[in-house]
């Protein structure tokens, strides 16, 4: 397997950039751009003594399978860019909030709900190796650099994790339908994982097994399901919101 991955478009190669130049092996600019972004951005690039490539933007097109590039495209070394869930939970200083993705399958849902985890201030993002989309190129862009600044933890056996977390005090929360709590009635308090399944099928059973506590947002409409990335936004909004009152 290639341990190099390409990311493309300003926002996903600017985080990078900023937040782990070490893990880029070069940058790919759309030759026939000159305008402030590009300027901006290969001033930082050259700040870190990164390699710069000029080239057409149908070179650019080929190499990430679509023209929503935006004139940048990033070759990446995968390999230092592992993140162990313990490193994560070691530096907080405040309750932990996470987030466990239970095999979403489309990279465009993905990468929504990283943009989410970062707007709403998750310190991680859990996810099965197996069975799930993982961080693709669609992903860094779609999430609009949250794949760089929230720290996506892929695990071999999910239900081992979620035990793991619940030994360290923190509170596992599932969402599903037919659950018997209803969001508005329900405090949320301390470390706290909020788990969301695939986009078709839901929370595996072991998954759903292992939660402490099962938890549905009331619809009020005639649609019977939201977008995963709007039901991970409203629980997370939530979340912030009850933790924040003093």
């Amino acid at each position: 397997m290639s341990n190099t991955r390409l990311i493309f478009g300003f926002h996903a190669v600017t985080s990078r950039l900023r937040q782990n130049p070490d893990s880029i092996k070069e940058i790919f600019i759309d030759g026939a751009r000159s305008d402030q972004r590009v300027r901006g951005l290969t001033k930082l690039a050259e700040s870190q003594e990164m390699r710069l490539i000029a080239c057409d933007g149908s070179r650019l097109t080929s190499m990430v399978g679509n023209d929503r590039h935006q004139g940048v495209v990033a070759n990446i070394d995968i390999s230092r860019s592992y993140i162990d869930l313990d490193d994560v939970l070691d530096t907080l200083t405040e309750p932990a909030r996470l987030l466990i993705l239970d095999g979403i399958q489309d990279p465009h849902n993905l990468g929504a709900c990283l943009r989410v985890a970062d707007a709403l201030g998750v310190h991680a993002v859990i996810a099965p190796k197996d069975r799930a989309v993982g961080l693709t190129a669609t992903v860094y862009k779609v999430s609009s650099g949250a794949a760089d600044t929230v720290p996506y933890v892929a695990v071999t056996n999910l239900a081992r994790t979620i035990k793991q977390l619940k030994q360290q005090g923190i509170w596992i929360i599932g969402t599903a339908e037919d659950a018997d709590y209803d969001l508005t009635h329900f405090k949320i308090q301390g470390p706290v994982a909020w788990v969301f399944g695939s986009e078709e099928k839901g929370m595996r059973r072991l998954t759903r097994e292992s939660c402490d506590q099962l938890v549905r947002i009331p619809m009020l409409g005639s649609v019977e399901s939201l977008n995963i990335s709007v039901s991970v936004g409203i629980c997370l909004f939530e979340t912030y919101r009850q933790q924040s009152v003093v």
